[in-house]
């Protein structure tokens, strides 16, 4: 009768741990062990590990150690994935044969509290139990288990690192001692062709710990390194390798299947893969198994699977295993390099809708924040803008599309570039969610958002805001005291047909106000409301951490903002505003009106002399009064208006013209023979900062000067 091999597969992907039971399928590590004398229980040891012993049918003949498995056809069925639970047996109707009879199993070794086979048992199985001999798994079976738990460590895994560990875990020591992935540089994304050579990177090794015993190492005695000590896998390796068209390893790689490293094929291309150092690694015979890992369209890389010398060697049947070990990683890195494009996709647009840096206006400093709603949904409809207005003043806006996808998040980005463009009209707020209406009734019929828009003058420390159906802003007071403000709660943008009010209230000086989007006080556990009022009673308590004279710093606030969200508050995504008023005080500006006539621009440099004056900013006085008299002269040649003229000290003197007429100033380089057209060039060479904005009633010509 035909002998058969003995398995020398264990039954689990994990790692074993000291002290489990050998003959559990979960944890057993099965380890190899020099040829022995004794035919009766063979003890197979590796670095003081206990093998399960050989399994034999009834009435075949003992293997010996050292042998092999015959060379002929097997009798069992090919390889396959389980999709069952992880330790389920293989199937009965896999035995071809069903009149021979199945091998009795041995006894497993008593454990404290488990109860010992009874005589009955012994009957029925036809053998005597044997003490301190461990249960074996067919061999068949144990590769089927493996596999298929293998293959689910592997499908946990939804990035690139994630995939590669999970295949070198699930196979070290279970499989093989060592492995070595290698991955091509860079990793074609979907159906892209790569351009260039193709170059594998090693990714990553892993390997049991050496023992300082060189018999226990990969190398023979007389190739160890000194020390003795096998060095990392990677330190004997080539980094990096361009497969040469037509080359050993292109071949190997072309033709997809696992093979031995003893094959011909493998022996040209392991060099190659390898380096000249990384053949030292390769035991000699049927110990290393070179796999491809083809993804759905082409080769992304190989593995090289290692046994130790003293282990018993591949099997042909385990380059069945190999293969769908190989096949399965190779599909889940090409899934986690879409999945990764996809989430860099993301996240490239939720950034440029957003803004990349918040701008520096006079008398306001701000912050802000911005979560997805999850790692699955990178990108979402809110959003959040501060624009600089004429007059120093900036508009605060908040906004929330219904939805967080890539549709809500294209809406956002139409609107947010609907706001500004109204912003840069210098509309009132209340037009602004008028237009931002209509052009949301143009998108689509089901294009709805809320939105918040606020416009804060630091010279009249006055806010005006418009709300859509957005959550009312909380404003935090300098002693601490938090309130949320009584705006018109409005119909959300894209309903059509309805009226928006503003209202104007008192912004003062060192209060903070917080515009937020729903996300952030609404969830499955809470309503709006009851956010809201532990927002604000959230601000309150940390107002007070700094005491009544001092405002919390802006970036902290936010932080400890967003902390009061719990673990189920992650419903929807997040955006946060926060401004802090600093205002201007009335004795750094100087306003004046000047009548459209001849005498203008002189009456300009004198009051602009005087002012500079009273500042103690005399230095500054040449060059303030050249350009005023400049953008003066230009402003009442076509004004038929008053024309007004303000300063403001800051961190730098700003000067603002302003004017009825429409049309913008432009900067254009005058001929020798021209009377005019200066004006603009000298302002633009002496000035740190200007520009010119359109207001509904006119324009502002403006420029700045540092204050030395």
């Amino acid at each position: 009768m035909d002998s058969k091999g003995v398995t020398e597969q264990p039954t689990s992907f994990e790692r074993p741990e000291t002290g489990v039971d050998p003959a559990e399928s979960r944890g057993a590590l099965v380890r190899t062990s020099t040829p022995s004398t004794s035919h009766s229980t063979p003890p197979h040891t590796a670095g003081g590990g206990t093998a399960l012993p050989a399994q034999a049918r009834t009435g075949d003949t003992p293997s010996t150690p050292g042998s092999t498995a015959p060379s002929g056809p097997s009798k069992e069925p090919p390889v396959i994935v389980g999709n069952g639970p992880e330790h389920s047996q293989p199937s009965v109707a896999a035995e071809p044969d069903t009149h021979r009879p199945r091998p009795a199993p041995e006894a497993i070794p008593p454990q404290p509290g488990t109860e010992q086979p009874s005589a009955s048992a012994e009957r029925r199985s036809g053998q005597t139990v044997q003490p301190g001999r461990p249960t074996p798994m067919r061999r068949d079976g144990d590769r089927l288990r493996f596999v298929g738990a293998a293959t689910r460590r592997i499908a946990r895994g939804i990035d690139l690192d994630e995939i590669v560990m999970g295949l070198c875990r699930a196979t070290v020591p279970t499989f093989s001692d060592a492995i070595l992935v290698y991955l091509r540089d860079p990793l074609p994304v979907g159906d892209e062709r790569p351009t260039g050579p193709v170059v594998l990177r090693l990714r990553r090794t892993d390997r049991i710990p050496e023992e300082r015993d060189s018999e226990n190492g990969f190398l023979p005695a007389q190739q160890q390194p000194e020390p003795t000590e096998l060095s990392e896998l990677s330190s004997l390796t080539a980094e990096l390798c361009e497969v040469r068209p037509g080359g050993a390893l292109a071949e190997v790689l072309r033709g997809v299947r696992p093979v031995f490293a003893d094959a011909p094929a493998a022996r040209a291309a392991l060099p190659e893969l390898l380096g000249d150092d990384g053949q030292l690694i390769i035991p000699d015979g049927q110990r290393a198994i070179l796999a491809p890992l083809r993804g759905r369209r082409r080769v992304i890389g190989a593995a090289v699977f290692l046994r130790r010398p003293e282990r018993l060697a591949f099997e042909p049947d385990d380059l069945l295993v190999a293969a769908q070990l190989a096949t399965h990683s190779a599909l889940g890195i090409d899934k986690a390099v879409l999945y990764g494009r996809e989430a860099y996709i993301a996240d490239e647009l939720q950034r440029t809708m957003l803004p990349e840096t918040l701008p520096r206006p006079t008398g306001v400093r701000l912050a802000s924040r911005y979560l997805p709603a999850a790692e699955t949904a990178r990108v979402g409809g809110d959003w959040y803008d501060a624009i600089p207005l004429p007059g120093s003043r900036v508009a605060l806006v908040v906004g929330d599309v219904m939805g967080h996808s890539m549709t809500s998040a294209a809406i956002m980005g139409q609107l947010r570039t609907t706001a500004q463009t109204l912003a840069g009209l210098d509309l009132p707020p209340q037009e602004v969610l008028h237009h931002l209406d209509e052009q949301a009734q143009r998108l689509g019929t089901d294009r709805m958002a809320t939105c918040l828009y606020a416009v804060y003058d630091p010279v009249s420390h006055r806010i005006t805001i418009a709300n859509a159906g957005h959550p009312p802003p909380v404003l935090l007071h300098l002693g601490g005291r938090a309130e949320v403000l009584r705006v018109p709660a409005g119909a959300p943008i894209g309903v059509g047909g309805v009226d928006f009010e503003a209202v104007e209230l008192d912004a003062p000086a060192g209060a903070t106000l917080l515009l937020y989007t729903d996300g952030l006080v609404e969830s499955r556990l809470r309503d709006v409301w009851t956010g809201i009022e532990q927002l604000r009673e959230k601000l309150a308590a940390t107002a007070q951490l700094t005491g009544p004279d001092h405002p919390p710093p802006l970036e902290a606030l936010c932080d400890e903002v967003l902390d009061m969200l719990g673990p189920g508050d992650r419903d929807d995504d997040i955006a946060l505003l926060a401004a802090r008023f600093d205002g201007i005080a009335p004795s750094d500006v100087a306003y004046w009106f000047l009548e459209p006539e001849d005498a203008a621009p002189g009456r300009a440099r004198r009051l602009a002399r005087r002012a500079l004056a009273r500042w103690g900013l005399e230095e500054l006085s040449d060059s303030v009064e050249l350009l005023v008299s400049e953008v003066v002269t230009n402003a009442v040649r076509y004004a038929s208006r008053p024309v007004t003229l303000r300063l403001l000290r800051t961190d730098v003197l700003r000067c603002e013209v302003g004017d009825d007429v429409p049309q913008l100033p432009r900067l254009r380089q005058a001929r020798a023979t021209d009377e005019g057209g200066r004006g603009l060039y000298l302002v633009n060479r002496l000035a740190r900062r200007w520009g010119a904005t359109r207001l509904s009633t006119g324009k502002v010509v403006w420029f700045e000067l540092n204050r030395g």
